[in-house]
């Protein structure tokens, strides 16, 4: 009765989607735990402080070049949640003498991701995320983004230095494979434009190297079935790898991560990749010529209807096997992460008809 009502509160939509994904998650796994949502709180206010000392150290900089005693600086932040979640795991998990060392790990995959993720935005000329509070020409904008990400990497690499060559060597390897899936960019625009056209070979090659693709060599965090999820590569490519090394960070300084967590946290950000940036930013990437996994559903499949279908369906299989990986590994943050970011989508956004060509 009580998981039957936990479901009816999830379904409510006069409720928070924070609230219904608790709830969502209780009902769907049979797990409740105030605890957990304390250390939710615990993990991102210190979360939260490390990338306000960060900011600081950037805003100072962008006042001296800019001539102003102090300015604001902001950057979307929504990427370090796996580190917020792997932070609020380990203060549950391992003793408390060790949760200072578990911060400064997180500190350095925080600012770690916020690098990595700036110099995607510098590479791709897009600044729109660095937000100051003042007037900027486009000069301007740039200027600030490359001052960002300098001070950004500047501290990575110290912080690395306190750390064995091993936790560097980690981040490389995602590091490298993520740009090396950013180099076929090209090469899958070209196939999309081709399908566009009704290239019958260029629809076979999607499906070939870009749905179903196969690993050069298979990632140990899959298990059998999972390898078989649609996009699985690509998509671990270009998201899943730095999340996967991430925890591996962890690991290389002493931190114990069952393997299910793991999964579930790669699961779950591909799984958000597709079900919320790729779903909301449909019509501008088939506008770009952008091949993702929704824009590829729609090439591929026979209508409209069946291409929204599938992506509702291929969306849901990663965010199911995260919310099981989550409940086996005892994360019930991740559970819930995982319930939020299902109950933050909205496939209402997708037609239902084939888009013209």
């Amino acid at each position: 009765m009580r998981k039957r009502a936990a479901g009816l509160i999830a379904g409510s939509e006069l409720l928070p989607t924070s609230v219904r994904a608790v709830f969502g998650y209780y009902a769907d796994a049979g797990v409740f735990d105030a605890g957990s949502l304390r250390l939710k709180l615990r993990a991102d206010d210190a979360v939260e402080e490390m990338i306000r000392e960060a900011f600081a150290e950037i805003e100072e900089a962008i006042a001296a070049e800019f001539g102003y005693d102090y300015v604001s600086f902001e950057y979307d932040t929504k990427l370090v949640l796996p580190a917020k979640l792997t932070l609020g795991y380990l203060y549950r998990t391992v003793d408390e003498s060790q949760h200072h060392e578990a911060e400064e790990v997180t500190r350095l995959a925080v600012e770690a991701l916020l690098d990595g993720d700036m110099r995607d935005a510098i590479n791709d000329a897009e600044y729109d995320d660095f937000v100051v509070d003042f007037e900027t020409t486009a000069r301007d904008r740039a200027r600030i983004a490359e001052l960002a990400q300098e001070l950004l990497q500047a501290r990575v690499d110290e912080q690395f230095g306190r750390y064995s060559e091993a936790v560097r060597a980690v981040y490389d390897w995602a590091v490298d494979i993520s740009e090396a899936h950013q180099d076929e960019d090209e090469q899958f625009r070209t196939l999309m434009s081709r399908a566009q056209d009704g290239d019958e070979d260029a629809l076979a090659e999607i499906e070939r190297s870009y749905k179903y693709a196969d690993f050069d060599s298979r990632p140990d965090v899959f298990t059998e079935e999972e390898l078989e999820l649609p996009y699985l590569k690509t998509q671990y490519d270009r998201v899943g790898v730095i999340y996967d090394a991430m925890i591996e960070m962890y690991r290389e300084t002493g931190f114990e991560i069952p393997d299910a967590f793991k999964r579930s946290i790669v699961l779950a950000i591909i799984g958000a990749q597709l079900w919320l940036d790729d779903l909301d930013d449909y019509e501008a990437d088939l506008g770009d010529g952008q091949l993702t996994p929704v824009t590829a559903e729609y090439l591929l499949a026979a209508s409209g209807a069946d291409a929204k279908s599938s992506v509702v369906q291929i969306s849901e299989s990663y965010l199911d096997r995260a919310s099981a990986e989550a409940t086996v590994a005892h994360s019930t943050l991740t559970g819930i992460a995982t319930e939020y970011i299902y109950r933050d989508g909205d496939p209402g956004k997708l037609p239902t008809s084939q888009p013209k060509t």
